[in-house]
């Protein structure tokens, strides 16, 4: 879950050039400006911003593969695969506890408004790994990852109305176009259903993922309103805080379902039968775990790093990287509908991207100004 930060790279480098430069002259331009800003950083910002970025272009896509490799190897359980998502909480706090120590800080308090909306945060974290489970039980990984996308549209609909948040022209024409092409998705669905899925679950599968896409969207406008509203400040520790206790609680929520479902013996049965044996099970659980919470702290990184546009370029990005990865190691079937979607998607994030820069270039000039 990426929190938005008031960080960001300086716009100047994105301005566009007079209409009087030439080509060539706009080219140098914009060279010198990316020259100045990689000479006002020290080497070690691009060498952790380098590492943060592939946290998100890497792990989490991986992360994807993995929970569908899961199901097609013969795991069934839907907790399990959610509580892999949250299991790998400590290593939050592997790099949170010592930076308080570097840095000689304390943590923020925890008064009870705060540590209730960390425990709806929690529950609602929990809820929406088990829709992505059940999207990845039944669909293709490229086609759940496509369906993810629209969490963009649903976190661009709960900012405006809950925090207010832009919403122009370019932004409308994201959610509209990233809409078609679910549309497209849904409309040529025949032809990338597993042989073993029948309609109904391919539906619910289908169903299941906007629904997390949707949730997931409330929660990234939530997770702002509580900056907004209750901690009034925004760094890189407060935002691994609060990523530490929503995962912490989304963790509790997940493992009384996985006990209350007989998960931790479902989960032995399982590995014995699995396809590749025991040890093929355990790598993808274990790997499960630590890819999803890397692919976290890489995205926490990049906001902070550099700006809230990079990590929507890179997760824009990572929806085709998960496509064609699932095409290559997992044989996704990958019909011309659905290189038309991803096609729209990318386009999709294009605009997004492009209406969320626009406002916070202007209003970084009224502050200069």
């Amino acid at each position: 879950m990426q929190q938005s930060l008031l960080i960001s790279v300086p716009e100047e480098i994105m301005d566009e050039a007079p209409p009087s430069k030439s080509l060539w002259q706009y080219i140098s331009a914009y060279w010198m400006k990316l020259c100045e800003m990689y000479y006002n950083k020290p080497i070690s910002h691009w060498i952790l911003l380098f590492l943060s970025s592939m946290g998100m272009l890497v792990p989490f896509p991986a992360s994807s593969l993995l929970s569908r490799l899961y199901f097609a190897n013969g795991g069934k359980s839907k907790w399990i695969i959610s509580w892999v998502s949250v299991a790998g909480w400590p290593m939050i706090a592997i790099v949170l506890i010592p930076s308080y120590f570097f840095l000689k800080v304390f943590p923020t308090p925890l008064d009870l408004k705060l540590t209730l909306s960390y425990v709806v945060l929690g529950f609602l974290s929990a809820a929406d790994n088990l829709m992505y489970a059940y999207a990845y039980a039944y669909l293709p990984a490229s086609t759940a990852a496509l369906l993810a996308s629209t969490s963009l549209v649903f976190s661009a609909l709960f900012g405006y109305v809950l925090v207010k948040n832009t919403m122009n022209l370019s932004i409308i024409n994201s959610i509209v176009i990233i809409t078609a092409a679910m549309t497209i998705i849904a409309l040529d669905s025949s032809s990338d259903r597993y042989g073993y899925i029948t309609d109904r679950q391919y539906i619910i599968g289908f169903v299941w993922d906007i629904l997390g896409s949707a949730l997931h969207g409330l929660i990234f406008a939530l997770s702002e309103l509580i900056f907004v509203k209750l901690l009034g400040k925004r760094s890189f520790l407060v935002v691994l805080e609060q990523q530490l206790m929503v995962s912490l609680f989304a963790f509790i929520f997940t493992t009384i379902g996985l006990v209350m479902s007989n998960g931790f013996h479902e989960m032995k049965s399982e590995a014995s039968t699995f396809k590749g044996g025991e040890n093929a099970y355990y790598s993808v659980i274990i790997w499960g775990i630590i890819t999803f919470q890397l692919g976290v702290l890489g995205a926490t990184a990049v906001v902070f790093l550099s700006s809230t546009v990079l990590a929507g370029v890179l997760n824009a990005v990572r929806v085709p990287i998960t496509s064609i990865a699932a095409v290559i190691l997992l044989h996704d079937p990958m019909s011309g509908f659905k290189i038309l979607s991803l096609i729209i998607t990318f386009w999709g994030f294009g605009s997004y991207i492009y209406g969320s820069y626009t406002p916070a270039k202007k209003e970084a000039s009224r502050t200069l100004s």
